[in-house]
């Protein structure tokens, strides 16, 4: 119980430190990650059922020859291809205001920065230092969310794009 104590209060002491648009961009992390999450979750066990019956109501079909045939197939294909690229252009508009959000951040932290100067008259480094933690800390976030969501959206994408040619390959049409 102490140590979640401490790791909120930590948690809270950093979100301090980096001002209100650090508090968006783990909201926004978050987010992201939970719908990255949610695609993982679909590719490994909701669509390999939904492939499955797929493949069996084509296997059943009478006739896998005619022009008919062949637009039905394509059809099959192209609602697989929807199902698993729900969410991933979502992923990537959050990927990209990741970092956005860091420079939203940085510049606000000038912004203190600047008022401090304004205010003191002088560079003291230690009446800055709260506004140069302010415009870096957001920054540092941001970079962090878009690399981690990159690497996952890129894998995502790939696997779409695989499980769509794997699915063409095991819908043969029979000439």
């Amino acid at each position: 119980m102490v140590l979640l104590i401490d790791s909120i209060n930590a948690i809270r002491d950093f979100l301090d430190t980096g001002g209100q648009v650090l508090l968006v961009i783990g909201v926004l992390i978050f987010a992201m990650w939970l719908l990255i999450l949610e695609r993982f979750i679909y590719f490994f066990n909701g669509f390999r059922s939904y492939k499955q019956g797929v493949k069996t109501d084509w296997i059943n079909r009478a006739e896998r020859n005619s022009w008919n045939a062949e637009q039905i197939r394509e059809a099959i294909i192209s609602r697989a291809c929807m199902r698993l690229n729900t969410n991933l252009s979502l992923i990537n508009v959050m990927v990209a205001l990741c970092p956005l959000l860091g420079l939203l951040g940085t510049v606000t932290g000038m912004i203190e920065v600047f008022d401090v100067m304004a205010i003191t008259g002088t560079g003291s480094a230690r009446s800055m230092a709260s506004g140069v933690s302010k415009a870096t800390i957001p920054t540092m976030a941001g970079m962090v969310g878009a690399l981690s969501g990159v690497f996952a959206s890129t894998y995502l994408q790939r696997k779409a794009k695989r499980e769509v040619e794997l699915l063409q390959d095991s819908m043969v049409l029979d000439h």
